[in-house]
Order: structure tokens, then C-alpha cells, then sequence
């Protein structure tokens, strides 16, 4: 079996080849740069609402990571009340969802502050509030006092994909990485976002959450990395959309003698997949943010607000009567009524069919 990297010795003394991710670390600087202008064109309520949306994207994307589903109205509601952004039709969260938000909103809004054992310890205990994962009950808010493999199969057949740093040196490998990643000014942040990701999971300090954590971790190093806490991308959406290459370079790269060429590599690769799907993102808030610039003074009521939002929002499925009324809780009379209203201003178009298929999709929008 091939030596696990901690093995050797001065592991954290990682090496990697420049010339191999110079071209993609250089593109994905460009880019920070790119998206970061774009949305300071954006104003002030457009810029809010793409800092939501992707804040919203990596809690719940990162607890999928992990093969949790949480609810997304509720992760959205409860960080938009955290960062009081006013937005229509706000949900109760559960306590559960509150402790990942709080979380991931330390990490990103405070993220010139240091990292500290005790920080640390608030965000695991913030992800177990009642101290259990699943039927499991953990230690939480303090580092594992379990040896930790990562396992799969079935009993009897299972094969061990990893075994993290051993019991007793727990404590001083996360004392020299916190000192590092409070201390070491060297580093490009993104390039740290990366070496700290790593690092932190090969230590796999706690019982449980050592992924979501490490995702916060790097986050927050993005974060520093743009001097800002407000998020225009999600690398924890594109972490799951890339799942199976994360695992099997991680895999990989868990036994190598201390060269982390191939992880940055990846990990550079994915940040840069995160920003281009978010340019698609950004052209739906800025369509939407021109739509209302274009409609300040056209006249339209409160229920049609909400769907023409829901609209520019991804809506699901097709716009008929019966779904217009079910949204806006009125009579199918009333919503014929707001959507002709809407037909007439320009605003809404029929489709193809007619009589009760009705369905409505917003005009083309065009420029003044």
C-alpha cells in the first residue's frame, strides 16, 4: 500500500510546478477581475441579488456534496435576513439550516479575521446543533477522538478509500496549519484557497463536516482573495458537478511524497468552471435589472411583480392560468385579469396554444 503524503516526513513542505498552472491560475485572476467589474456595473439591488443567489448555491450545494438535500427557499430566506437584503416571499428556516448558513457566512463576510481553533470549533458545532449526524450521535465543537477512514461497500466488503492523520497528532497538524494560514502571507490567496483545501481534508479533524468546512475554508480564502464578502460564484455547485474527478484526485494525491501539481491543477480548473457558468447567471440579473429600469414607471401591481420575478427567476415548467393564481394565491378571474393587463403593456406574450393551454412567457426584452 502506498505511503499516505502525512507519512512522510515535513509533509506540509508541499512543492508543485508552476509552469504547469500559470496559464490557468492567470486565467482565473482575469476572470475574478472580469465578473467583479461586471457586477459593479450591475447597482446596488442587481449586485445584492447575485451575492444571494450564489451564497444561496454553495450552502446547498455543498451539504449535497455530502448527499444532504436542504431546502433552497429556506437556505435563501435565512441568509437574506442575515445580511438584511428585502426580498419578497421569505420562508422560516430550520434550526439545522440556520447553523450551516451562519457558517458559511463567517467565513465569507468575516474573512479578513483570523482562523482560530475556536472559530473553528463554533462552525463545527454550528453544522450539528443538536450533536448528531443523522442517527449518529458526534463529538461536536472539538477535534475527533476516533481514528477516521473513509469507507464504502458493504460490511465485510468494505474497502477503505483513505485513513486520515492519526489520533494523537490531530491537534499539533491543525496548530501548524492554523499558524500557516494565519501567518503565511506569501501566497496568492487563490493559490492558498487551494493548498488549504487540501490540507485541511488530509487532517480530517473532526468526527463529521470535515468537507463542508473545508469548502468554508476556501471560501473564505476566495474571499480574501477579492477583498470582499460579497460571492458572484458558487465553487461548491461546481465541486458537485464535478464530484467524481474532486474524489478521485484527492485519492490520487493523498499518497503523493508531497508534490500537489495534479490538485491545484484541478482545483484551479474548477474555480474557473464555477466562473464561467456563473456569466450565465449574470446575464439573467442584468436582463432583469434592465427589465425594471425600462418599467419604473409602467404601472404593475404587486402579484404581478412577484411572477414576472419568478419569471426572470428560472420558473419551472409553463406560465398558465391556473399556476399564475396558485402562485398568487387569487381567483383564476383575478389572475386572467393581472396577465392581460400585462399582454396589453407589452410585458407578457401568449404561446402557440390557445384556450385553456394557454401559456404566457415574458416579451423578448428589448433595449430603448
Amino acid at each position: 500500500m502506498a505511503k499516505y503524503i502525512y507519512e512522510h516526513k515535513n509533509w506540509t513542505d508541499f512543492t508543485w510546478h508552476d509552469k504547469t498552472i500559470n496559464a490557468v491560475f492567470g486565467e482565473v485572476r482575469l476572470m475574478q477581475g472580469k465578473i467583479i467589474g461586471q457586477m459593479n456595473a450591475l447597482g446596488f439591488s442587481a449586485k445584492e441579488e447575485a451575492t444571494l443567489m450564489a451564497l444561496t448555491l454553495d450552502v446547498v450545494k455543498s451539504s449535497e456534496i455530502e448527499g444532504e438535500l436542504l431546502n433552497y427557499d429556506q437556505v435563501r430566506s435565512s441568509i437574506a435576513r442575515r445580511l438584511g437584503i428585502n426580498t419578497a416571499g421569505l420562508v422560516p428556516s430550520s434550526r439545522h439550516i440556520e447553523g450551516i448558513v451562519e457558517m458559511m457566512l463567517d467565513a465569507t463576510q468575516r474573512h479578513a479575521l483570523p482562523l482560530t481553533e475556536k472559530r473553528l470549533f463554533g462552525w463545527h458545532a454550528a453544522l450539528f446543533p443538536t450533536g448528531h449526524s443523522g442517527p449518529y450521535e458526534i463529538e461536536t465543537g472539538k477535534y475527533r477522538k476516533d481514528k477516521m477512514q473513509v469507507v464504502s461497500g458493504a460490511m465485510g466488503k468494505e474497502k477503505v478509500h483513505y485513513e486520515a492523520v492519526k489520533l494523537e497528532l490531530v491537534k499539533t497538524e491543525m496548530d501548524k496549519f492554523l499558524s500557516w494560514f494565519n501567518n503565511d502571507n506569501t501566497l496568492d490567496p487563490v493559490l492558498k484557497a487551494a493548498i488549504a483545501h487540501f490540507w485541511f481534508i488530509i487532517i480530517h479533524p473532526f468526527d463529521d463536516g470535515n468537507g463542508r468546512i473545508g469548502r468554508a475554508i476556501t471560501d473564505m480564502l476566495l474571499a480574501r482573495a477579492e477583498n470582499s464578502g460579497e460571492r458572484f460564484y458558487s465553487m461548491s455547485s461546481q465541486i458537485l458537478t464535478e464530484r467524481k474527478q474532486y474524489y478521485e484526485v484527492l485519492q490520487k494525491v493523498q499518497h503523493s511524497s508531497g508534490d500537489i501539481t495534479e490538485w491545484i491543477d484541478w482545483f484551479l480548473h474548477c474555480l474557473k468552471n464555477a466562473m464561467l457558468s456563473t456569466e450565465s447567471t449574470t446575464q439573467k440579473i442584468l436582463q432583469k435589472a434592465e427589465f425594471w429600469k425600462l418599467h419604473e414607471h409602467t404601472s404593475i401591481n404587486e402579484r404581478q411583480r412577484l411572477v414576472i420575478n419568478k419569471l426572470f427567476d428560472g420558473f419551472e415548467g409553463k406560465l398558465q392560468t391556473s399556476k399564475w393564481a396558485k402562485i398568487t394565491k387569487t381567483s383564476t378571474d383575478t389572475a386572467l385579469r393581472d396577465i392581460k393587463d400585462l399582454i396589453e403593456k407589452g410585458i407578457l406574450q401568449q404561446t402557440n396554444e390557445s384556450g385553456r393551454n394557454a401559456n404566457y412567457e415574458l416579451t423578448n426584452l428589448k433595449r430603448k
